[in-house]
């Protein structure tokens, strides 16, 4: 990490957040854009029985699908529902980014269109198991005595209320079918309240399958018209309840075929969009792009699908949670293979790397990114027992609550793990308010404790620039001796007392590298020779790499050889900014692998300067020549391979 401010290239002058899905005065967002890397997609497949009920099928592009479970279905109708069939399922993720809601229409065809009172609620933390409720309209509230059908129910989170609304349309005796509303309850079990009309066309028509769907401030509702032309149409507001809606007059349907149920979505990190609709006549699907929700082309000749939805919903998915989908209910062959680079889904960065012989796990010891100018107050850790899926292990320290002495610039975490008196011990050494401090458990996922005060507080006797950040622990295991290094713009070291967390008196000595040297200094040791890696240039720079040196000793010198790039960025294939890592070796083999941040991809090189800021963790392997060498490692988006 730094906070090094001098003027960098042009590059720095632009800013374009709009594809990176976050607030930049605050928190990381729950999502962050750039991990929604496949899609879901809920429907069912027809007017039988057993073809009403929840179906899956998954994509990696939005434009190629591949049905989960033999395209049969991942929920029991007869469970969920008060009519034995189920269909036009919508699903929502949540505001927290890890709850899903999905609503259904509660109804079965062959008991005729004007059968069904009710819809079904349904909730999930990870798409396989859902929790689900039957709500009778006609039972739940008065006043409808004479409700026909209640169809094609949809979520939408109302910014306004801070509640998930639910919508619908139903009809009630010789009516046309209209558009109501209603809020769901904390645990969306229910609804608070008896529903209220959304939207009635200025025709006074009737309609049905409402789509919500929000852009810059306004909300779009995509709606199909009954009782004249039939056909999609829109309608616009910046406030869902107000009853203000402005109409689009204009088909947006590409056909002159009959449709129905139209989802929109967007495409993960573009600024288009598809609009889909069930051309039920025909069973099959439309398929139509957009920028602007108004103009849309067909792009049916792009899309293929191995099997024949009725009216569905598309989500944007994690790469997680297309593995855990398709680990319950099979990965399709046909679908293109899943990158393990990031290993981390979110914003994270200077990765520190730990294999624990206490409990046979790797860790993952990350800044936690994205907050703005590097404002993040706590450390979380991240285990893994095979280097590709990574659990979030939760928040292990939280400066603002355990640090007193540095509350503020969460950074750069190391952790050393020592057997003292027969067990255990974690020493974790971080960055807090420009200072380097260390916190002590007896787990690696803690919960640690603080010391009490800063290990390293002032720069180093000598040193006028830079600044007291980024530490390393190395243990020589020639001498058994720990060393703890640190340093922007220097490279430092000291001897650490047996405690591991105190310094050894008059021990601190500045290593001297060339002008390349930055920050992030990481040493290993292999084959009788120390390994010392650190970081050219600014982590806001597109060329921000990592370089080494070797020395016969955990103190220098340093020999530098010409070629000394370990790793850097491959404009071409959109990855930049590869730096401050740190270096696993597999437990009892010369298996090396270099853990690092780049830059998010592919929203961070848009983002000017902030994308020093919001950065992922990747792994890649790391390799030596015949005469001890580093060879150049490639950057991947593949990761490690299992």
């Amino acid at each position: 990490m730094k906070r090094i401010f001098f003027s960098l290239l042009s590059f720095f002058t632009v800013f374009n957040f709009s594809q990176a899905q976050n607030n930049l005065k605050g928190s990381p967002p729950v999502i962050a854009e750039k991990d929604l890397t496949a899609y879901l997609f809920v429907y069912f497949i027809g007017n039988k029985v057993e073809e009403e009920a929840v179906n899956y099928a998954v994509s990696t592009d939005g434009y190629h699908y591949y049905a989960l479970n033999n395209n049969k279905p991942i929920l029991d109708s007869k469970t969920i529902s008060s009519t034995g069939g189920v269909r036009d399922p919508h699903i929502l993720r949540g505001e927290d980014g890890k709850t899903f809601y999905m609503v259904l229409t509660d109804m079965t065809s062959s008991k005729g269109w004007d059968s069904n009172r009710a819809m079904i609620l349904l909730k999930s933390t990870d798409l396989v198991h859902w929790k689900s409720t039957v709500v009778n309209m006609q039972t739940a509230f008065s006043g409808n005595e004479n409700l026909k059908r209640v169809w094609a129910p949809q979520t939408i989170y109302d910014d306004k209320a801070g509640k998930y609304m639910i919508y619908f349309s139903m009809q009630h005796g010789t009516d046309p079918d209209k558009i109501y509303y209603a809020y769901a309850n904390e645990d969306f079990t229910a609804l608070e309240s008896a529903p209220k009309l959304l939207f009635v066309p200025k025709s006074k028509g009737a309609c049905i399958d409402g789509d919500i769907i929000q852009k810059d401030g306004v909300y779009h509702l995509f709606y199909k018209t009954e009782s004249e032309t039939a056909g999609i149409k829109t309608a616009t507001t910046t406030d869902l309840t107000s009853g203000n809606w402005k109409e689009n007059d204009n088909y947006l349907q590409q056909t002159k075929e009959k449709v129905e149920g139209s989802s929109i979505f967007k495409l993960n990190n573009s600024d288009e969009y598809i609009l889909i609709y069930d051309v039920y006549s025909k069973g099959k699907y439309q398929f139509t792009k957009t920028k602007d929700l108004e103009n849309f082309t067909v792009i049916d000749n792009d899309i293929s699908m191995d099997f024949k939805p009725r009216h569905g919903t598309i989500l944007p998915i994690t790469r997680s949670e297309l593995k855990r989908i398709t680990s319950k209910w099979g990965m399709p062959v046909q679908l293109s293979k899943i990158n393990n680079n990031p290993v981390l889904e979110g914003y994270y960065a200077d990765p520190e790397i730990l294999y624990s012989n206490k409990t046979k796990k790797y860790y993952i010891y990350p800044t936690t990114d994205g907050f703005n100018d590097w404002s993040g107050y706590y450390f979380k850790t991240f285990s893994s027992d095979n280097l590709v899926d990574w659990k979030d292990e939760g928040v292990i320290l939280d400066l603002k609550k355990e640090v007193p002495w540095g509350n503020r610039n969460a950074w750069a975490p190391c952790i050393v793990e020592k057997k003292i008196k027969g067990k255990y011990k974690y020493f974790y050494y971080f960055t807090a308010a420009q200072k380097i401090g260390v916190a002590v458990s007896d787990h690696p996922t803690g919960p640690f404790k603080d010391n009490g005060k800063a290990i390293v507080a002032t720069r180093p006797e000598g040193i006028k620039d830079g600044q007291e950040i980024d530490p390393d622990v190395f243990t020589d295991p020639k001498t058994g001796k720990s060393y703890l290094y640190w340093g922007n713009m220097y490279m430092a070291v000291a001897e650490l007392n047996l405690d591991m967390v105190s310094l050894k008196e008059g021990s601190t000595k500045i290593i001297a590298v060339d002008k390349t040297f930055r920050e992030g200094t990481y040493v290993v040791y292999r084959k009788g020779k120390y390994y010392f890696f650190w970081s050219e240039d600014d982590t806001r720079s597109p060329n921000y790499k990592v370089r080494y040196g070797i020395s016969d000793s955990p103190l220098g010198p340093l020999e530098i050889p010409q070629n000394n790039i370990v790793i850097q960025g491959i404009p071409e294939q959109g990855i930049y900014a590869t730096g401050h890592n740190s270096v696993l070796q597999i437990p009892g083999k010369d298996e090396w692998y270099i853990v690092y941040h780049r830059f998010s991809y592919p929203t961070g090189i848009k983002m000017g300067r902030a994308g020093g800021f919001h950065r992922e963790v990747c792994i890649d392997k790391l390799e030596f020549d015949a005469n001890g060498r580093i060879l150049e490692t490639k950057p991947t988006f593949e990761g490690v391979k299992l």
